[in-house]
């Protein structure tokens, strides 16, 4: 059996997100989602996500093309999951082609970088939508973590 493993946080699930998981699932026969915790995102990443870490892995875990969502704490634990999970191919997004958070991956499977697909991003829809803040700040209502109960 062929492991396929992708990275990301697939916040506002969409169009370029399914694209980009078929094509991945396409290389292999098990398809791995290795998806961006929320303190991932806040603390490393330096971005709040809509949707929680539970409902995203609940909307991936829902397609038929993904196999097993795996929580991504940090940026370090690839090649461990590489490993653990006996990983035969690595797919991202074409925009990270080259970066050193993945080609050292290369000395433990292959890794093949997918073209996103064009016209669409998370950060797209929320600047659309104005959605790049949690509704609270957006009317300035309290929020649990300012304090507020």
């Amino acid at each position: 059996m062929k492991r396929v493993l992708t990275y990301g946080t697939f916040d506002l699930l969409h169009f370029g997100h399914i694209r980009l998981l078929k094509r991945a699932k396409a290389l292999g026969d098990y398809l791995i989602v290795a998806l961006s915790t929320d303190e991932f995102n806040l603390e490393e990443k330096g971005k709040k996500t809509y949707h929680s870490y539970e409902t995203r892995k609940e909307m991936l875990e829902a397609l038929r093309v993904v196999d097993l969502v795996i929580p991504e704490n940090n940026w370090e634990q690839k090649a461990d999951d590489v490993k653990k999970y006996e990983v035969d191919v690595v797919v991202m997004g074409g925009d990270w082609a080259g970066s050193d958070r993945f080609e050292y991956l290369k000395e433990y499977c292959e890794v093949d970088y997918l073209d996103r697909t064009k016209g669409v991003s998370t950060t797209q829809i929320k600047d659309e939508l104005k959605l790049a803040e949690p509704k609270e700040k957006q009317f300035g209502l309290p929020h649990e973590k300012d304090g507020a109960s």
